[in-house]
């Protein structure tokens, strides 16, 4: 005894020399507590694992050396009332952590015992999003929020092209917190919450039932189910029962399903067989040595509860690497000298809980919780600066047979994916729009085709739709002044759309306007916007700014701007046949006219006797000659090779010529042609003249909003007498210039009114659509039945029945006279002179070498000054003999120096 006495106080010593700063005075126990309900789903799981966590702290000689835990558990029962009372009889006995509350409910009323106290609250169940850091810096959760796993299903939703759920919750504030952050989640990926069905955690069956009918009359069918664990049976059952587990319907559970199935397995099928088809999700846990170790060891640790069949779920997991988080952090307490001690909180004296005390160091410890790092068998825990676990993950489970099925994962950094998210961190693989994919789900009625989502509400209301009481163009829309009902094109395409459709759409139009002038359709689509009307009808057209109240259906009828104005008639004259032509045209023609047939006489004049003559008669026959081929009435024959080979090629020119003036004239002087001042939409805005819209139109608002046109220019037109009565007058005598409208309009109008005529192209490429409240799923149905009316012709037989033009339709058409210019013709002008040119080169070549050799003297030094001495007379002299003359001159001359080359032989030889 003496040696141990000493050997503590040498150690004492070193203690002091080693470590002047103070002694770390461990505890030989520590006290945590723990309050959870015991006969739960997850608390059943969580006592288990819990024990099993403290056993192996304990025995690990690496950890908390000298130093034990003692847990100390609660039965909250699953009741508020019990779980604070626990609480506080669990804080009488000076613990040092406080693993819980099980319950998100009890969890905030509970934290602010943990904030007065200064005693972490750890929980590894309470998923309720609002349990922030800031409100409540004492609590500590080891598991994830909602708020992650309402944006996994979000993202689902949004994955199969769903827009409206419908929320089934528990009216608690685990409940309406999650289904608030639902809300949230889901808007941010353009859909929403349609209906929210409040549960009291104590509904009974009838309950249930009533509410479950209620949601078998609206509209959405996919059903996000987030309540306790019997309340949700509860409404699985009695949703089986009243046939919505069938085709059609979607159903997502939060995680308190997996949760009871992996606890549960094998699950009574009765139970099971309610519930086939459901989607629901599960905190994601990643592979590992640990993780295994526990789940092989899972069989032995349960075997003595009672022979309970007791499988461990993800909040087991949870719950386990919950103390082992307060036992790491204890080291490092323990390391910085933190001491377990507790001192008197004289404010609650007045409340009698006087034997309540504060953890002295309790911010120390909660520090190192949150900063404390270990892979657990859950997967990492870590904390971000939020005090959430950092990655958040979930796996996507389909209830199928017997069991579940994975069909994916979800996590906040990667979306939807069929890969685990650990591999997508290690590959750090993208998260695009093509990499987000689920397995293929088995959904409710047996089907593995993702149901559409919606059903037209079996409520027995009516779709409520406004339609436009137009006063003009009545084809187009109109009332019918007899029976009272809507009629024309927009009601015959609409009705012809709802009739495709699968399903029965039970409808009713109401009447937009007074009656005595069109109404406005803005106007209209905000009623839309605004709820009073459910769809509208009629000739709507889609622009921008009214896309942002409603969704349209794909236009069905296209109506563009365009521009219409008062055209005079254009009128012939006596002067008429002159107009095929411009003057350049005509002058051009003469001059080749004039210029071939010069060149033809160059041609042949030497060789041909129709083009010989005194020079009186020469000039006659070449202005005769040329302009008789403009109607191949010349007669003079050509007979040489050149002058043919161009005359070929300049009647091809005139033949051209003269067909191409034939149809110009022709046209001219038989069709009826229209012109106006106007030419487009430039020059109307250059122009300071008033502009005619249409009463309610949008034409008004295009105009000066985009086009910059001043609203005064703008006159407000009514009907089509005042459309006619204001063009008539004109701009100058309170009129306006021209009137601006939507195609259909003015096609109705030109049918009847041939003094006036559109002028220029649209300028706009708009629609005409049927117009729904934002989200309708309406939409894309009539879109898709629009589509197929498009493709097997009955749109354009409606569009015949109604809007088919009559009368002067064929004479409104713009076609200003036109008339052919030069430039229509260079091609041709231009081979006609190649071809002159290389004729007359040709041509002069060959009498050139004509002229040197027969005029030439046999004199060389004669030959020298052949070409100076000849004059430019004498060529032209050669030029006019007939090549015959030349010819036979040529050949005397030749005969005559063979005669005297033979006699000078002769002498020679005499010599």
């Amino acid at each position: 005894m003496a040696f141990m006495e000493m050997a503590k106080f040498v150690l004492l010593v070193l203690c002091f020399c080693f470590f002047p700063c103070g002694i770390s005075t461990r505890p030989a126990v520590v006290k945590i507590g723990a309050t959870f309900s015991f006969n739960s789903t997850i608390g059943r799981v969580a006592k288990v694992a819990i024990d099993a966590a403290v056993d192996d702290i304990n025995n690990d000689s690496s950890l908390l050396p000298g130093t034990n835990l003692l847990i100390q558990m609660q039965d909250s029962r699953c009741n508020g009332f019990t779980s604070i009372v626990r609480t506080i009889q669990l804080m009488k006995t000076e613990v040092a952590a406080v693993i819980g509350p099980q319950s998100s409910v009890n969890a905030h009323d509970l934290s602010h015992f943990a904030n007065e106290l200064q005693v972490p609250f750890v929980s590894f169940s309470a998923t309720e999003p609002t349990l922030s850091s800031l409100q409540f810096p004492f609590f500590v959760r080891t598991t994830y929020s909602d708020l992650f796993q309402m944006s996994a299903i979000a993202h689902v939703v949004d994955h199969y092209n769903w827009k409206k759920v419908v929320a089934i919750y528990s009216d608690d504030d685990y409940g309406r917190n999650g289904i608030a952050a639902l809300g949230d989640m889901l808007e941010e990926r353009l859909c929403r919450i349609s209906y929210k069905a409040a549960l009291s955690p104590g509904a009974t069956i009838t309950d249930i039932n009533n509410m479950l009918v209620r949601i078998t009359l609206m509209e959405s069918r996919i059903i996000v189910v987030h309540v306790n664990q019997d309340l949700g049976l509860g409404i699985f059952s009695m949703a089986h029962q009243l046939q919505m587990m069938s085709k059609g319907y979607v159903w997502i559970a939060t995680d308190w399903l997996s949760s009871f199935i992996d606890s549960s397995v094998p699950v009574e099928m009765e139970k099971m067989n309610s519930m086939q088809g459901v989607l629901t999700f599960r905190q994601h846990t990643m592979k590992s040595e640990k993780k295994h170790g526990v789940v092989s060891r899972w069989r032995e640790l349960t075997k003595h509860k009672n022979n309970e069949v007791l499988q461990l779920n993800s909040y087991g997991l949870y719950a386990y690497d919950t103390v082992w988080l307060i036992a790491r952090a204890l080291e490092a307490f323990f390391r910085d000298n933190g001491t377990i001690s507790f001192s008197k909180d004289l404010s609650l004296h007045s409340f009698s809980l006087e034997a309540m005390t504060k953890f002295t160091e309790g911010q120390s410890l909660l520090n190192k919780m949150k900063t404390t790092e270990f892979d657990g068998v859950s997967g990492k825990i870590q904390f971000d600066s939020d005090g959430n676990l950092i990655h958040p993950a979930y796996d996507i489970l389909n209830v199928f047979g017997s069991g579940m099925r994975t069909v994916g994962f979800w996590s906040n950094t990667s979306g939807l994916s069929t890969t685990s998210p650990e591999t997508i961190h290690t590959t750090k693989t993208s998260n695009s729009s093509e990499n987000q994919n689920l397995h293929t789900v088995i959904w409710p009625g047996e089907t593995s085709i993702p149901p559409r989502g919606w059903v037209f509400p079996q409520n027995g209301e009516e779709l409520r739709i406004g339609v436009p009481n137009r006063v003009n163009f009545k084809a187009i829309l109109s009332k019918d002044p007899d029976t009272g009902k809507m009629k024309g094109y927009c009601i015959d395409v609409f009705t012809a759309a709802i009739d495709l459709l699968p399903y029965a759409v039970p409808y009713k139009f109401i009447p937009f306007g007074d009656g005595i002038q069109n109404p406005n359709y803005t106007d209209l689509v905000q009623k839309v916007a605004s709820n009073v009307f459910d769809a509208a009808v009629g000739d709507i057209a889609i622009v921008t700014s009214r896309t942002e109240l409603v969704d349209f259906t794909q236009p069905y009828a296209e109506s563009g701007l365009v521009i219409m104005a008062h055209t005079n008639k254009f009128r012939s004259n006596s002067w008429a046949f002159l107009q095929p032509f411009t003057v350049e045209m005509w002058c051009t023609t003469c001059a080749f006219l004039i210029f071939v047939g010069m060149v033809v006489w160059l041609l042949e004049h030497r060789v041909n006797d129709d083009f010989r003559g005194p020079p009186k008669k020469q000039v006659v026959t070449l202005i005769w000659f040329s302009f008789s081929t403009l109607f191949f009435a010349h007669r003079e024959n050509t007979v040489g090779t050149l002058g043919r080979a161009v005359l070929l090629i300049w009647l091809f020119v005139v033949l051209i010529i003269q067909s191409s003036y034939t149809a110009s004239l022709t046209s001219i002087l038989t069709v009826r042609q229209l012109f106006s001042p106007i030419t487009g939409i430039n020059g109307l805005i250059a122009s300071n003249e008033p502009i005619g819209v249409q009463v309610g139109s949008f034409t008004e608002k295009y105009l000066v909003q985009e086009l910059g046109i001043q609203k005064s220019r703008i006159k407000i037109l009514a009907d089509a007498v005042e459309y006619t009565r204001a063009l008539e007058l004109g701009p100058h005598n309170g009129g306006v210039t021209a009137v601006i409208d939507e195609r259909p309009y003015l096609e109705l109008f030109l049918s009847a009114h041939c003094q006036f005529s559109t002028v220029g192209s649209e300028f706009t490429n708009t629609g005409w659509g049927f117009a729904f409240q934002k989200d309708s799923p309406l939409a894309a149905d009539i879109s898709k039945a629009i589509t197929e009316l498009s493709e097997n012709g009955d749109l354009q037989r409606i569009h015949d029945k109604w809007l088919t033009r009559k009368g002067c339709s064929s004479e409104n058409e713009e076609t200003d006279p036109y008339q052919l210019q030069v430039s229509c013709f260079w091609g041709l002008f231009l081979l006609c002179g190649m071809a002159c040119f290389i004729a007359l080169l040709i041509h002069f070549s060959i009498i050139m070498h004509q002229f040197i050799r027969h005029h030439t003297p046999n004199d060389s030094i004669a030959s020298r000054n052949t070409i100076s001495g000849r004059s430019f007379q004498d060529f032209l002299s050669f030029f006019d003999e007939k090549e015959e003359i030349v010819k036979s001159r040529s050949k005397r001359l030749e005969l005559q120096n063979g005669g005297s080359n033979s006699g000078d032989n002769e002498l020679s030889m005499g010599r």
